[in-house]
């Protein structure tokens, strides 16, 4: 029964009681005639239908577990009235009927089976009911519309077997058709439902009436509530709403005779119960008052009741009991503070001292001895009451108040309520006022008018401020004095117009040193005390110049600034205005303006003194405005100036001098949102209207803060370059800088290089130089700063070369900075502006050209390997990604382990153009000789490649390129065997071929060799021979092919094996021959004739 919220009605007992019935055997989400069936008893109930809450749960649905019954009370000590989860139990998990839903017609084939498998059904309904009086029903679920009784006899004593099988009576078996009238049936199946329901709920409250007789009402008091509200609770349930009203005023009887209920609800954890019980109490007592003489003393109780509640509540949310914001002690500390109001006012109308001063002697004697039941003595009933309000003279009702107050500002401070904070604070405020305690209640009063402002509460904040000026003149405050009078007189106030012309009297009398008439309806015996205190303040030589910050307030002088612009150049003069604006009824003086900026020096510039009454006066809602300029220093280029402050002068050095002073640029506690506002109305109204009637002061926008900038240059930047830059090489950018300055152009300098903020990684890869003759290493820098290049004339123009070299591919952000400085004149005063031009220019960096490199054997074959002492080729693939023709000077190896198989390498690439995607390709003829170490896998060394673009100038310098070769595999062959072949045959003429066979090991080898037959040729020779042959020794072997076929055709294959040399197959030796040989057609001899033909 546990609401989302605590203080919140759970949702049991926000509903409607409705009978429960559970369904079973229903399929809802894939059975669709199941899902019509379910959507008929859910959707669209009409209130003509009985009330009853439907749930769909499976067969084998576990409820609830029935507890066992008492038989006796004699020991049992109840630990409340009602268990939480009890009525959503009854609401939602003990169902009043359980109904099981079968698909079976009459006449079904598997009759037996069905019948046996529902009968077992509702067996486990049963047994998961665990012995609960809940009633159970089956509905066969029929496809076709049944006959009326008696007709179908079948149906009948199928009904009847059914109905003895599941141990059912015959009105709890019900058939349902799926036709076109079903929403029909299943109304009427409803009707049934909730009588059987009735049934169970009738039941149910006859069980719990049967255990009255076991109780008694010494130690079950709580049982006798509790089985009121159960019956109660059933019978809302049968709604039968005579008897549930009943049996619930029953219950609330026997509650009215605990003690300290409220505490016992706190304890049990239900605040709503003692919140309520509280209320009940209240308003039973609260209208009992008695003698109307004494009304004060009802005030006195009542307050002390909801002090005592507070208390009780706040102890029990100490112990771990929740509050909300709505909800809390602190509304029922500011009830009892409340009341205690209304007794100080009772007290106040009652005891009147004139009366009371004839009766003093007699007033302090019992006017009761005793109690008697005969009328009291009139006039001394009369002395009695006149006693009772003399002592209540002597109450200290504004600290009571106060203490209350106090306690409810904690509460809803702690629960987050400001409103409600700041509403009692200047309550609080208001009693230490009427208790003479100005000093606080100004404290408090001044607190809370912050949020007044903030919320735009005029009404409220002018009301608070009337108290506060009371105050501050009974205190003779002088600077508080002058703050409130100026927010009474400003726009926020919504005094009169003769309220505000009295407080601007008062207020230009501070201001000549003079003391101010007293404020309304102040207290006329503290009066005179304040009028001493004034008379030592206007002595007093302290309080003759004050500084009142007026940004937090809503005074009336209002005041925005502004900076022309955001930004000024250096040789601009910088102007700022300061607009005034008054909302007294009468001009006001003032003496003197200043603006502060953030660079004192500048402050000698911004300042007005009164130099006639005419210019230094404000009329009512008329805006006037002050214009300033000054001219910056050429140190404060970069940097910005920020008003940090604005003083106006009231009053004058003869009397008081009061400086109002605005941080920033002005504005106060309302501008920000008369701002927005303005905004608003200009957006939707536009400016036309407004630049007519004149200045709209709402539409002034503030500009606290300007930037000086650097002179505008007149000086051209201009880049020449061919995009992209290749890898490594220098890369030519042409800067031209002309001058258009009037005068010379002094000390010009340029700064050329990768623009800094970028990727670190860059600066290291990126180097710039001046000099193109060579090119440069990695000591040179990503940027060269301030190169001198002189001075320039006007209209002088020069040109520079800057070469860069990007070590690694990327797009990289180049700056040319060109500065410079120049005599300029401002407002007749002569500066030197520095001046510079700054162009960027991004480029990118790209690869040259992609080197591709393979080894291949003799024949031409890729290797993954290769034979240590056996030629092989190196060949290389050079392809130009350059969107401009490069130029191949030359191309070099610098070989580590191995040796070239020619007497002198030399270059194929000399002084070869290429285009986009072209490719030049080189080979190479190398020999691995055979290594001390036992490393298999050995460098190759170095491609070298000098190029550089073919629109370069012919004395650049060329750019080495170094391409690592991979790494080759080695493997050793203890047999290298090669052939002599003439380069193709012919057919039918002798083809010669002499096998070398050379043995490589320091054993001497076996070497059985077979030669294979082949269709395509026929030859001579030993088909299949062994032989021995020396270390390091050659044995050759000689055969004449005779070709038969032409083409291309396979030779005749060569097996050779190594009996001494198992790890060696013929595929390894094979490997070196060759496979092929390209045969000629035989040739014929042509004649004259032939000859001629053709």
């Amino acid at each position: 029964m546990m609401p989302g919220s605590q203080w919140e009605l759970p949702p049991e007992l926000c509903c409607r009681p409705m009978a429960f019935v559970a369904l079973t055997g229903l399929d809802v989400v894939y059975n669709a005639v199941h899902r019509a069936i379910w959507d008929a008893f859910c959707a669209n109930r009409r209130a003509d239908r009985v009330p009853i809450s439907f749930k769909v749960l499976p067969g084998d649905h576990e409820y609830p577990k029935c507890r066992t019954k008492r038989t006796s009370y004699e020991w049992y000590i109840p630990k409340g009235i009602l268990k939480t989860s009890w009525m959503n139990k009854h609401l939602n998990l003990v169902p009043a009927l359980v109904v099981l839903f079968y698909e079976l017609d009459w006449d079904d084939p598997q009759w037996k089976e069905k019948q046996s498998e529902c009968a077992t059904k509702v067996e486990i309904v049963r047994t998961s009911l665990q012995g609960r009086n809940t009633k159970v029903a089956v509905v066969l679920i029929q496809k076709k519309t049944p006959l009326p009784p008696g007709e179908d006899l079948v149906a009948s004593e199928r009904a009847a077997t059914l109905c003895n099988s599941c141990d059912l009576s015959g009105k709890s078996l019900f058939v349902l058709p799926h036709t076109d009238h079903l929403v029909g049936y299943i109304i009427r199946l409803e009707n049934a439902f909730y009588e059987h329901a009735q049934t169970y709920y009738y039941t149910e409250i006859r069980r719990v009436k049967s255990h009255k007789e076991f109780l008694n009402k010494t130690t079950h008091q709580l049982l006798f509530v509790r089985h009121q509200f159960k019956i109660a609770f059933f019978s809302e349930l049968k709604q039968d709403t005579q008897n549930a009203l009943k049996h619930c005023k029953t219950g609330f009887s026997f509650l009215s005779s605990f003690p300290d209920i409220c505490r016992l609800c706190f304890q049990h954890n239900t605040p709503l119960d003692a919140i309520a019980q509280f209320r009940k109490h209240i308003d039973l007592c609260k209208k009992k008052i008695g003698s109307s003489d004494l009304a004060f003393e009802h005030a006195a109780w009542m307050s002390k009741q909801f002090h005592s509640f507070g208390e009780l509540f706040d102890e029990a949310i100490k112990l771990g009991l929740t509050a909300i914001q709505t909800q809390n002690p602190g509304f029922y500390y500011q009830q009892a503070a409340s009341y205690s109001q209304d007794r100080k006012q009772l007290a106040q109308q009652l005891c009147q001292v004139m009366k009371l001063q004839l009766l003093l002697l007699p007033l302090y004697q019992p006017f009761r001895k005793s109690m008697s039941i005969e009328p009291p003595d009139a006039e001394k009933e009369k002395t009695g009451i006149w006693t009772l309000q003399i002592k209540e003279r002597d109450v200290p009702q504004s600290e009571l108040i106060i203490a209350l107050l106090s306690n409810a500002v904690a509460q809803f401070k702690k629960y987050k309520c400001p409103r409600m904070k700041s509403h009692l604070m200047v309550q609080m405020g208001e009693e230490y006022y009427h208790a003479k305690d100005y000093t606080k209640a100004l404290k408090l009063l001044d607190y809370v008018m912050c949020d007044y402002r903030t919320e735009r509460w005029w009404g409220l904040l002018t009301a608070i401020l009337t108290t506060a000026l009371r105050c501050a003149y009974l205190m003779a405050s002088v600077k508080d004095y002058i703050i409130y009078c100026m927010e009474l007189l400003g726009r926020a106030s919504e005094l009169t117009e003769e309220q505000k012309l009295r407080i601007e009297k008062n207020l230009i009398k501070v201001l000549m040193n003079d003391i101010p008439d007293p404020e309304p309806e102040c207290d006329l015996s503290s009066e005179g005390v304040a009028r001493s205190l004034w008379n030592d303040r206007m002595a007093s030589a302290g309080s003759k110049l004050l500084t009142i910050e007026v940004q937090d307030y809503i005074p009336f002088i209002q005041c925005k600034a502004k900076f022309q612009s955001p930004s000024f150049h250096v040789d601009q003069p910088i102007q700022l205005q300061v607009y005034l604006r008054t909302d007294c009824p009468h001009p006001i003086s003032f003496n003197k303006l200043a603006v502060i900026l953030s660079n004192q020096e500048y402050n000698q510039w911004c300042v007005v003194e009164c130099a006639g009454q005419e210019s230094m006066s404000l009329l009512p809602g008329k805006p006037k405005c002050h214009n300033f300029s000054f001219v910056a220093k050429t140190e404060d280029v970069g940097k910005k100036i920020e008003m940090t402050g604005i003083e106006l002068m009231l009053g004058s050095e003869t009397g008081r001098c009061v400086f109002l002073s605005w941080r920033g640029a002005g504005g106060d506690a309302a501008s920000t949102h008369e701002a927005l506002q303005a905004s608003r109305s200009s957006r939707r109204w536009g400016r036309g209207m407004e630049a007519r009637r004149g200045m709209d002061w709402d539409s002034v926008t503030m500009q606290h803060s300007t930037m000086v900038i650097s002179r505008v240059p007149k000086m051209s930047v201009k880049l020449s370059h061919q995009p992209p830059a290749l890898n490594n090489e220098m890369y030519c950018i042409n800067i031209t800088v002309q001058s258009q300055e009037e005068v010379v152009a002094k000390d010009v300098k340029l700064t050329a290089g990768l623009k800094p903020g970028q990727d670190a990684n860059l600066g290291q890869t990126t180097h710039v130089t001046l000099n193109g003759s060579t090119v440069c290493d990695d000591t040179a820098p990503a940027l060269l700063p301030d190169v001198p290049i002189g001075d320039l004339k006007p209209g002088e123009r020069l040109e520079r070369c800057v070469y860069v070299k990007c070590v690694s591919t990327g797009s990289r952000v180049f700056l040319f900075h060109v500065a410079y400085s120049i005599d300029s004149t401002v407002e007749g005063r002569q500066i030197v502006c520095k001046c510079h031009k700054d162009e960027t220019v991004t480029i990118e960096t790209v690869v040259p050209f992609e080197v591709s490199v393979k080894f291949v054997s003799s024949k031409f074959e890729p290797l993954d390997r290769v034979a240590v002492d056996i030629p092989f080729l190196l060949m290389t693939d050079v392809l130009s990604l350059s969107p401009w023709p490069l130029l191949l000077a030359s191309s070099s190896l610098q070989l580590l382990t191995m040796n070239t198989n020619t007497p002198q390498l030399q270059s194929q690439m000399q002084e070869v153009v290429l285009q986009t995607d072209e490719c030049a390709s080189e080979c190479f003829c190398l020999r691995c000789p055979l290594l001390a170490n036992s490393n298999n896998t050995v460098a190759t060394g170095q491609y070298l490649i000098s190029w550089r673009r073919k629109s370069s100038r012919a004395n650049s310098p060329l750019i080495q390129t170094a391409v690592t070769l991979p790494h080759v595999i080695l493997e050793s062959v203890p047999l290298y065997i090669h052939a002599e072949l003439p380069s193709y045959g012919r057919v039918r003429e002798s083809l010669s071929v002499r096998y070398h066979i050379k043995n490589r090991t320091s054993l001497v080898q076996e070497v059985e060799m077979a030669v294979e037959p082949s269709d395509a040729f026929m030859f001579s020779g030993l088909k299949q021979v062994r032989l021995r042959i020396l270390p390091g020794s050659e044995q050759q072997m000689l055969y004449n092919y005779y070709p038969l076929m032409a083409g291309y055709q396979t030779l005749p294959q060569l097996n050779i094996s190594l009996p001494r040399c198992l790890t060696t197959n013929t595929h390894s030796l094979r490997r070196f021959l060759p496979q092929r040989i390209f045969v000629k057609p035989q040739g014929r001899q042509l004649d004259d004739a032939s000859i001629a033909a053709a």
